[in-house]
């Protein structure tokens, strides 16, 4: 099954990308590039589905299918 997830990239001074959702918190990874921080993001997703599941929690109802990306330079 595919999502629709809001991603904030946040540029890192040093280089890379911060990744966060406001509809997950729990969602946190980085990367070197965009291409490594978006393909990171899928292996996160994974740990918080897998989170909720061990809690008994459902993910947010305005979570759907296809991921979107914000992407907010400095």
């Amino acid at each position: 099954m595919e999502y629709k997830i809001p991603l904030i990239l946040t540029p890192q001074p040093e280089g890379g990308y911060t990744v966060t959702s406001p509809l997950l918190p729990e969602l946190v990874t980085e990367g070197d590039s965009l291409d490594e921080s978006l393909e990171n993001v899928k292996d996160a997703f994974r740990a918080v589905l897998e989170l909720y599941q061990e809690l008994g929690r459902s993910l947010p109802e305005n979570i759907q299918s296809g991921i979107v990306v914000q992407h907010f330079p400095y």
